[in-house]
């Protein structure tokens, strides 16, 4: 388990939660173009299985904030069935975290035809582009898209994403929304996330490994086993902490958490969906590598559909 030592953000007041001086300055501190939304995901959806067609389901707009257009990508079944059951796989919620796109587009290619004749699939991503071209957890108006799933949230991305899948017909059988917890979670985004609120930051350790995220209302212990299983035979599973916990959070079973995702606003919350989970891996462990991060979202996409199916 690694810690890092909490620092008082640059940004803003001890104890005041910032008004719109402190985002503006934020935010021209996050402006630089560090990977291409583009050339690593659009182009990455010009190939797809013969089953499989690309949706733009909207686009976000951030030129009040000088900011480029970025069209928003969906891969869904060509063959769309209503009396199917619909499997929904979300990635990029947050865009810095890397192997949570690129696991799903990962996906798309290695065994969407597989599924393909069992269920309408949905594969949304890149869920917010500017966070992943500038390795952000907020969108530009320093807002979480992973706080926003419900009627009043306040992330585009998120609403737009929503009214997508709720667009489609069928009942949501599975959602895996696809996530790292990273280093940069204490050194960057908690402290920052502290200074926005004007609360206290705690940092807490990062655990060494993937483990999962289930939901308090839909704990499906068999579901979240059985993913855990299968991405143990891809990468190592995180130990919990030395009280039991991994993210502040008490241990369900090795390697699964739950969060209440639906009062939190959580991507994987906010549909009916009765088999949840989403997943965190752990890109900077040294016992890893980007690779094995992206085959181990793949992992447990594939085990999830599975289960699903099965059960």
């Amino acid at each position: 388990m690694k810690a890092v030592t909490p620092f008082i953000y640059p940004i803003g007041t001890v104890g005041q939660p910032w008004g719109d001086a402190e985002k503006s300055l934020w935010l021209n501190q996050q402006k630089q173009t560090k990977r291409s939304y583009q050339q690593d995901v659009v182009s990455a959806l010009q190939s797809l299985p013969d089953e499989a067609e690309l949706l733009q389901y909207g686009h976000i707009d951030y030129s009040r904030h000088q900011l480029p257009d970025y069209a928003l990508y969906a891969v869904r079944s060509k063959n769309w069935q209503p009396e199917l059951p619909v499997l929904l796989v979300t990635g990029g919620v947050h865009g810095y975290e890397t192997s949570g796109v690129h696991g799903a587009l990962a996906f798309i290619q290695q065994h969407f035809t597989e599924f393909s004749a069992k269920a309408n699939l949905l594969i949304l991503p890149c869920i917010s582009p500017w966070g992943y071209e500038t390795i952000n957890r907020w969108n530009p108006d320093a807002v979480d898209p992973n706080r926003s799933f419900s009627p009043t949230g306040e992330a585009a991305e998120a609403q737009l994403a929503m009214a997508c899948i709720q667009s489609h017909s069928g009942t949501v059988l599975m959602h895996i929304d696809l996530h790292e917890t990273t280093d940069s979670d204490n050194s960057e985004f908690r402290p920052a996330k502290a200074a926005r609120d004007g609360s206290v930051n705690t940092n807490w350790n990062i655990p060494d490994g993937f483990y999962l995220v289930g939901d308090t209302e839909r704990p499906e212990a068999g579901f979240q086993k059985a993913v855990i299983d299968a991405v143990a035979k891809v990468t190592h599973i995180a130990p919990a902490d030395e009280h039991g916990c991994l993210i502040g959070e008490k241990l369900q079973q090795f390697g699964v958490v739950n969060y209440p995702k639906r009062s939190l606003g959580l991507c994987g919350g906010f549909t009916d969906a009765p088999f949840v989970t989403t997943t965190e891996v752990y890109p900077d462990s040294p016992n890893t590598n980007p690779a094995e991060c992206n085959q181990a979202q793949v992992a447990a996409v594939v085990a999830a559909m599975q289960f699903a199916l099965a059960n």
